[in-house]
């Protein structure tokens, strides 16, 4: 075990994350990234990327290669399978932030850009048939199911899109959604209804996956208005219902939303004075990669902020109002 010491700690390198390392280089600052896999993110789960500004067509690995070589030549240290095991604040006020090999980081500044994790249906078979029929990743696993009949569930942007993605190598995808209506963009809802691969199951919920021989062979479905069951022949079943912030690394209290999401003022400081946060962790109305990049473009500039005036005895800033996304 060995103890190292930073101005900041940034924990997480997808896009928030690697564009936090970025600028904290340019300002100058001892920063380093820990990431628990490799540098990217969600990106890496994502085949293309349209709506990042300036990228009309890249894919996902394509521009986490990017974003990561553009951090490192401004100076970021990014250290990989580096997962952190807690972030805590001291009474002297420095954070230590101990990662699994029991090392520990001190700095008196964090980011936590560390993303989320996806929500599982819990339901019967979801871990007996996981990797077997059950994925949350249609770029890691789209194409092991060329020519089959499949399912993915959900109603928000990364469902619709997924679905619409996977047609490129199932026959047949179902697309099914608890509620009446998705919740995704319209654009990308014109694109599923669009697809003649796709039937769209909407009132929907999946009771139980069920298999043979170690493999998916349907699910056992029910309508949520009516209670009819019922079951639905597919080789594979793709779960995007949402996600859980990785918040459990923190220690103490801190301000956060009704799902766990991490409140921060406009300079992205949480309720814990010398504590960041960017992305996909921190409550807001969208979650995409430009808002990503633009959280972590505001803290890293913030820390530096926070640092100056440490150094110089000056107060340092202390977080103002907590935002909220719909209340301003």
């Amino acid at each position: 075990m060995a103890t190292h010491e930073y101005e900041v700690v940034i924990v997480g390198a997808g896009p928030a994350g690697m564009c936090a390392g970025l600028y904290a280089g340019r300002s100058m600052l001892r920063a380093v990234v820990l990431e628990r896999g490799f540098p990217g993110g969600e990106l890496l789960n994502t085949e293309v990327i349209e709506d990042y500004i300036g990228f009309e067509h890249v894919l996902g690995h394509d521009l986490a290669a990017k974003f990561q070589g553009h951090a490192e030549k401004f100076g970021a240290e990014i250290r990989t399978s580096t997962p952190v095991q807690q972030v805590e604040k001291r009474a002297d006020g420095l954070f230590e932030t101990t990662v699994e090999s029991g090392d520990v980081y001190l700095s008196p500044t964090v980011i936590v850009t560390a993303g989320g994790t996806p929500i599982k249906l819990e339901v019967p078979g979801e871990i007996t048939y996981a990797g077997k029929g059950v994925s949350y990743c249609a770029i890691c696993d789209g194409a092991f199911y060329r020519g089959h009949t499949i399912m993915v569930v959900g109603g928000g942007d990364a469902a619709c899109e997924e679905a619409d993605f996977l047609t490129r190598y199932a026959e047949k995808v179902f697309l099914v959604h608890r509620r009446d209506s998705f919740r995704a963009s319209k654009i990308v809802q014109q694109r599923v209804f669009a697809n003649p691969k796709i039937e769209v199951v909407f009132d929907t919920v999946v009771d139980e996956i069920v298999g043979a021989d170690g493999l998916m062979t349907h699910a056992r479905i029910r309508h949520t208005g009516t209670g009819a069951a019922s079951d639905l022949v597919a080789t594979g079943i793709f779960i995007f219902v949402g996600f859980t912030p990785n918040t459990g690394i923190l220690r103490g209290h801190f301000a956060h939303d009704a799902s766990g999401y991490l409140i921060t003022d406009s300079n992205m400081q949480t309720s814990i004075p010398g504590l960041f946060a960017a992305g996909d962790v921190r409550a807001q109305l969208t979650r995409q990669v430009t808002t990503a990049v633009g959280d972590a473009t505001t803290a890293a500039i913030a820390v530096e902020k926070f640092l100056t005036a440490r150094k110089s005895g000056s107060p340092a800033p202390q977080p103002q109002p907590m935002l909220v996304p719909g209340r301003g």
